[in-house]
């Protein structure tokens, strides 16, 4: 397949079946995290990957919704960064966790962006504060996002490109 096609075709993917993911694919969707670029090169990002159908459980209480997939998984990754080390933390951890999900989808697996920064926990604790206590990641590493992976158990339609907003699109100025 090539990048266009897989751009079209990678959707996010909520429910997946219980077959594992092989150690190779999990190999292959850190190591595009780890060769995704960042501001000055500080590859400041940590990556906690958690396997643990408890701890994922727990980690789904991060938020009232939007976090159930994480019930689902068989494998989530944890994107945060030692922001001391970074200015552009938020764009550092956003390239790691969308070049894990492009590597995700060319395996032919599927996966889900969780939004935990700037989100809440049912009783109001931050859900980036939640999950740094649920799995120890220490205060200055916020959370960017949770990524689920799996083997998809729902079919979505690829992205419709008639759809496409080319009037958000300027040439030369707005």
């Amino acid at each position: 397949m090539d990048f266009h096609d897989l751009i079209i075709k990678r959707r996010s993917i909520r429910r997946y079946t219980d077959e594992p993911i092989s150690a190779d694919h999990v190999r292959l969707i850190l190591e595009a995290a780890l060769l995704s670029p960042t501001s000055k090169s500080a590859r400041a990002w940590q990556l906690v990957v958690v396997e643990d159908r408890q701890r994922l459980d727990q980690l789904a209480s991060c938020k009232p919704a939007g976090a159930v997939s994480l019930g689902k998984c068989p494998l989530a990754v944890v994107v945060t960064v030692d922001a001391s080390k970074s200015e552009a933390w938020i764009e550092d951890a956003s390239v790691a966790a969308s070049y894990m999900q492009l590597q995700a989808a060319d395996l032919g697996l599927g996966s889900c962006w969780i939004q935990v920064y700037g989100r809440f926990a049912s009783d109001g604790t931050p859900s980036d504060q939640f999950v740094q206590e649920c799995l120890g990641i220490p205060e200055n590493c916020p959370v960017l996002c949770i990524l689920t992976f799996g083997h998809p158990d729902e079919q979505r339609k690829p992205q419709d490109t008639e759809k496409l907003k080319w009037e958000n699109v300027h040439i030369g100025q707005w």
